[in-house]
């Protein structure tokens, strides 16, 4: 017996829920044939997957499956996702995934000049950190991606789109911002630092072991200027971010950091409309960076 899509996505909601009846509800199938389910899934793997029947607990094994079984549903229903979202736009598609400090400052202006020049296309715009940036181009789910670094990927062409510095992001307001003198790492460190995936990559020894002590990270880029415009918290930031609230955020660098980011333009070499991705890409290398 084959394990399919169907049986993966009846144990993960089962899993989910803790329990047959609510999995059933959601499934829009009965218990028994939920439970008969899982009952083949078990035995094809030879192997308990919930401890005991109420299905509320993993057993090490389930929750492994668990975790592979979730991964799988999510390319699944991005792959038919991309496949209605392609045979619903004879016009054009165009899938674009991007780091989202560069997103939201280039790309407004930027999809509104192709829509404009194409109007009867279609564009997706996904803003995601570095790692899944590369990732939807490796699995085909972007067309085009700008990401921080310069990563190397078989069938994908990088090209250097700019570089800016790192530096404190804080209210305008903040004591950091109105002191006379460059703020230091160590104040900065003091002022209610909040760490996230941008600042990791600062990987100079002697700021390293400061910036490990952070006792608050975000991953979300929205949620961390939240917390910076309430004027008790800072971060550190490359300066294109302030460009995006520049009456809500300023920029400082800090005395003895002189680390860069550098930004990459990344195309697949194949896309289902080509020219829509040169011209996007055209359009972000002619962007007043």
């Amino acid at each position: 017996m084959a394990i399919k899509i169907a049986m993966l996505r009846c144990f993960a909601t089962v899993a989910q829920t803790g329990n047959l009846a609510d999995a059933a509800l959601q499934l829009g199938r009965t218990q028994s044939a939920v439970s008969m389910t899982l009952k083949h899934l078990e035995e094809h793997l030879g192997a308990r997957l919930f401890e005991g029947e109420r299905k509320n607990r993993l057993t090490p094994l389930g929750e492994e499956i668990f975790a592979l079984a979730q991964e799988q549903l999510r390319q699944f229903e991005d792959t038919v996702d991309a496949i209605e979202s392609a045979a619903n736009a004879p016009q054009g598609l165009l899938r674009i995934a991007s780091v989202p400090s560069v997103a939201d400052l280039v790309f407004p202006s930027a999809i509104e000049t192709l829509t404009t020049r194409h109007p009867g296309i279609k564009v997706e715009l996904r803003d995601t950190d570095t790692d899944k940036v590369i990732d939807a181009l490796i699995r085909g789910q972007a067309d085009l991606g700008i990401a921080s670094g310069q990563p190397i990927l078989n069938g994908i062409q990088q090209e250097a789109l700019f570089e800016d510095a790192f530096g404190l992001v804080c209210a305008p307001n903040h004591p950091l911002a109105t002191q006379p003198q460059q703020p230091t790492l160590s104040q900065v460190m003091a002022a209610g630092f909040v760490q996230n995936n941008l600042s990791r990559q600062i990987d100079i020894p002697e700021h390293v072991t400061l910036l490990e002590d952070a006792k608050v990270t975000v991953h979300n880029t929205l949620s961390l200027i939240s917390m910076v415009r309430t004027e008790k918290w800072v971060t550190i930031l490359p300066r294109a971010v302030v460009r995006i609230m520049p009456d809500q955020l300023t920029f400082r660098e800090i005395k003895g950091l002189a680390i860069r980011r550098s930004v990459s333009l990344l195309t697949r070499e194949q896309s289902r409309f080509p020219q829509l991705t040169r011209e996007l890409a055209e359009l972000l290398r002619n962007f007043d960076w």
